[in-house]
């Protein structure tokens, strides 16, 4: 998944303008994310991608960062 197709599709899921969804962006206190949110948000990101994220994973992703690198990763073994 491209980054700017990952940026879109999480200000989508959050109702977020995509000029909000910036690297250092915090999904929480940037993004108004609630835990609901980003378990909804990984569950989308499983289905568009056809990978598996650990809740503990999930839980790791802070910021928008955080979250474009574990796709990267995940991305990156699937292929």
């Amino acid at each position: 998944m491209r980054v700017e197709t990952a940026r879109a599709l999480i200000a989508d899921h959050l109702a977020v303008g995509l000029h909000l969804v910036q690297d250092d962006a915090h999904f929480a206190a940037d993004l108004g994310a609630d835990s609901l949110d980003m378990v909804e948000l990984a569950m989308r990101f499983e289905d568009e991608l056809n990978i598996l994220i650990e809740e503990d994973e999930s839980e790791a992703c802070v910021t928008v960062a955080d979250a474009l690198s574990l796709l990267a990763r995940k991305t990156a073994r699937a292929a």
